[in-house]
């Protein structure tokens, strides 16, 4: 019973947690696709707040068409660019624009007691029910 009980709270708070970010994103003129978009581009791995739609398909989990489009929405928004590399001419990285890294920031810091209240939970030190 008591496993049921934390895999429903934990559905519960991950539910929650989710909705707030798109409630937190719009709030700052971004729709719950590009905060991520954008989130997972600044975000990086190596720490380089680039990426390449390879990248990004693998890190959201979608088709690589569909990121792509993604990234053509973004970038007419001027939330994003994409940059040449300098080392393979077939590789194009994106990046947020000045724009891109201005309502990012606060959509981030906005959630940060949602990501420390999820945290707990998934850690199971908190009482996933609220």
């Amino acid at each position: 019973m008591a496993e049921y009980q934390h895999a429903a709270g934990l559905r519960s708070a991950l539910r929650g947690f989710l909705r707030r970010g798109e409630e937190v994103s719009r709030a700052h003129g971004l729709t719950p696709q590009r905060y991520l978009l954008m989130l997972m581009i600044h975000g990086a791995p190596n720490g380089s707040r680039q990426a390449t739609v390879s990248d990004l398909a693998q890190r959201l989990a979608l088709a690589q068409s569909t990121v792509t489009e993604l990234i053509d929405r973004s970038e007419a928004a001027g939330l994003v660019t994409r940059i040449a590399s300098d080392t393979d001419a077939r590789v194009v990285f994106v990046r947020l624009t000045a724009e891109g890294e201005r309502r990012l920031a606060p959509a981030v810091t906005g959630l940060r007691a949602e990501r420390a209240a999820l945290r707990e939970v998934v850690s199971g030190s908190a009482d996933p029910s609220g």
